[in-house]
């Protein structure tokens, strides 16, 4: 229970603090970038309350430019290990849900990250539109393909088709991310926080080039597996 009450009194005391400046400087960002590096030092100094630490492996597999970047997901730990850890400019695409989180969802805004709404499939098309936007503007793109969190710790098959259907469009590589270690911190449905290590396998880019839909979310499936033997 200490963890617990650390880590959601500390992560919002911290977003209390910087949410004026992280307003401020967004009007002077274009980009997105510098609300992004203010929520990378939030991310942290959860993982920091919550006495849980990161070790990012296959750094050598980041994108240099553009990418997608598909972790599979199964804790809200995820988001920190991965907003804290993953060493590339990115924006989420996150479920209109955490959009509406009071502070949180403004900087969420702010920083350019993208509600995706699945409860209708217009509004989940344009999300992509605007993930495409982000991508031709030198972003990369952070989607969990599962979709949702996963129970048991096994990845949900088949994946969401949106993703997918992104990088072959724009023709950028998808980056397969195998988290490890976050389902013993927070699992789904979990209340109490437990102090651990959260490990970030980074796979091989793999290049849309010559798959369809379905082949491409094999391929990267297959990667993310790999990961969790790595």
């Amino acid at each position: 229970m200490f963890w617990t009450l650390t880590t959601a009194v500390g992560s919002y005391l911290f977003i209390v603090a910087v949410i004026v400046p992280h307003v401020v400087v967004s009007l002077f960002s274009r980009t997105g970038n510098l609300p992004h590096i203010l929520a990378r030092t939030w991310a942290r100094f959860t993982l920091l309350c919550a006495n849980v630490r990161v070790e990012v492996r296959g750094s050598e597999n980041i994108v240099r430019g553009p990418a997608i970047y598909m972790p599979n997901h199964v804790s809200h730990f995820d988001v920190f290990a991965l907003l804290g850890y993953l060493n590339v400019q990115f924006r989420w695409t996150a479920k209109k849900e955490l959009f509406s989180i009071p502070l949180l969802g403004l900087a969420m805004r702010r920083a350019g990250y993208i509600l995706v709404d699945r409860s209708r499939h217009d509004r989940a098309m344009a999300s992509m539109r605007e993930a495409a936007h982000k991508i031709s503007n030198g972003s990369s793109i952070v989607i969990f393909p599962e979709g949702t969190r996963s129970c048991d710790g096994n990845l949900l098959f088949p994946f969401k088709k949106g993703g997918f259907h992104l990088a072959i469009d724009s023709g950028v590589p998808i980056v397969p991310i195998t988290v490890l270690g976050s389902r013993d911190v927070l699992p789904k449905h979990g209340k109490r926080v437990k102090p651990g290590k959260i490990i970030l396998n980074i796979g091989k880019p793999i290049d849309p080039g010559g798959h369809d839909v379905r082949s491409l979310m094999e391929e990267v499936y297959n990667s993310i597996n790999l990961g969790y033997t790595l």
